[in-house]
C-alpha cells in the first residue's frame, strides 16, 4: 500500500514543478529545491503553495483542453 501511494505521488506530484519550470524557463530541479527551502523556512507554507499550484494546474487542464477539430466536441 505504501508503494502504491508513493508511486501515485511521484507520478502526479512531481509534474507540477516540471510544468512550472517549463513555464518560467528554469530547471525543474531548481523549482523543487525552492519549494523544499520555502517549506523549511516558513514551516509548511511552501508545501501549501505547492498543493495550490497542483490544484490550479489540474483545473486549468480540465477547462482549457486543446481540440484538434470541431468534431471533438
Amino acid at each position: 500500500m505504501f508503494n502504491r501511494l508513493r508511486h501515485y505521488f511521484e507520478k502526479r506530484g512531481f509534474f507540477v514543478s516540471s510544468r512550472l519550470a517549463d513555464r518560467l524557463g528554469m530547471r525543474a530541479r531548481t523549482v523543487r529545491f525552492s519549494f523544499i527551502y520555502l517549506t523549511f523556512a516558513t514551516f509548511g507554507a511552501g508545501f501549501a503553495l505547492y498543493l495550490f499550484l497542483a490544484f490550479w494546474l489540474r483545473v486549468k487542464d480540465l477547462i482549457y483542453t486543446k481540440r484538434s477539430s470541431v468534431f471533438d466536441l
